[in-house]
This record gives structure tokens, sequence and C-alpha cells, in this order.
């Protein structure tokens, strides 16, 4: 199993780690040579309907976390994800969100971990 980081697509990539963007749109205000990208996987990332519901609230976030994870359940990309994780050594989940606890990668890293 990979050891799955999770990082703001803005942080510097490492040498040793494929970074996946875990986020349905593409981050504001970067290239793709700048975020170091090695796959957009916009697949595993919540619904668009679930990411407007939640728009960032702290207090939503636990409900958050149960839509995501029933969500994440039923979602074919995590088959694909799975077999990144075989493949890769270091995983980094790269997403955008401003805060650094409250936000999908956090619910995805903990649902792969669970697997």
């Amino acid at each position: 199993m990979s050891a799955i980081r999770i990082k703001r697509v803005y942080e510097k990539a490492e040498k040793d780690e494929y970074r996946i963007l875990v986020d349905r749109l593409w981050p504001r205000g970067l290239t793709k040579e700048q975020a170091e990208i090695d796959l957009w996987l916009k697949e595993i990332a919540p619904s668009s309907e679930l990411r407007k519901w939640f728009g960032h609230d702290p207090e939503k976030f636990l409900e958050f976390r149960t839509r995501y994870v029933e969500e994440l359940a039923q979602n074919p990309a995590v088959t694909i994800f799975s077999n990144l994780l075989t493949k890769h050594k270091n995983v980094a989940l790269v997403y955008a969100a401003k805060s650094e606890h409250i936000h999908h990668a956090v619910v995805l890293k903990g649902f792969m971990e669970s697997m």
C-alpha cells in the first residue's frame, strides 16, 4: 500500500511523489506546469451538487463526510484510484481548498486507507 499524503496544489512537488489532483474543478491561477500534477482524477471528487451544498462550511463538514463516503462507496473511480495506489509508493492527494483540515481530500484519504 502506498503512503498517502495530502497537499495543497500550491505546495511544491517532491521528487518521489505521484501527484493526483482530486478536485472536480481546476485550481484558479495555476497552469498545468505550475501545478506539477501527474494525474487529474476529477471523477473521484465529490459530486457538483454535494460540493455546492457543502461550500466549505465547517458546520456542515460531518454531514458532508457522511454524504461523500456514500458517494465514494458507489463511485467506479475508486477502483482506478486503488490501482494507482498499488503502482506508486508515495501518492499525494492534491487539492485547492483554503482550509487544511476541512475538505474532501481528508475524507478521501481516510476512505482509501480503510479499504
